[in-house]
């Protein structure tokens, strides 16, 4: 944490937005949920000090927020894009897991058949046409449907909050 200059000096408005505004940062980076944030950002609209404020960002990297006479450290590159969600079986579908574990064990079959006599080479089709059926099915990009819709939910639920937040903050100032 970066030492926080003249912690009993009261805070304005302004700080407190810039508090908010680095909170919310945060949150978009993931370092914070939404029910962290809604408890930080109370304590934000609450400060008096510039140390109440800086208690609130201790644990947490830049940005911080700003002081009107205090020189901002130039803030850190922007962490990269997570990387897309990786078709993990905990994210299958039961039919997908049904198909995930049939066409191993239909190859294998085709093949102790084919090797037996039992039945001739065109069986080998069968667990083929089960691995085509899947990829048509559940294709690359078959969970960029549910995670978009996901993220999306998410997004207008913080934005929501953030509405929230802000128009209980205006009405304490009104007071």
């Amino acid at each position: 944490m970066t030492e926080v200059p003249s912690p009993q000096l009261r805070i304005s408005d302004q700080n407190r937005e810039s508090a908010l505004s680095a909170l919310g940062e945060h949150m978009s980076a993931g370092r914070i949920d939404i029910d962290e944030y809604g408890e930080r950002s109370a304590r934000i609209t609450a400060a008096k000090t510039r140390g109440e404020l800086g208690e609130i960002f201790a644990d947490l990297p830049a940005p911080h927020p700003r002081y009107e006479d205090v020189p901002q450290p130039v803030a850190a590159p922007p962490e990269p894009a997570a990387a897309p969600a990786s078709r993990q079986p905990d994210n299958w579908s039961p039919p997908q897991r049904f198909l995930a574990a049939i066409v191993p064990l239909a190859f294998i079959a085709a093949i102790a058949l084919i090797a037996t006599g039992t039945l001739a080479w065109p069986i080998i089709f069968v667990p083929i046409g089960l691995t085509v059926f899947g990829k048509s099915m559940w294709g690359h990009d078959w969970n960029h449907d549910v995670e978009h819709r996901r993220r999306h939910e998410r997004h207008l639920r913080d934005r929501e909050r953030r509405r929230e937040l802000r128009d209980s903050y205006r009405r304490e100032l009104g007071r």
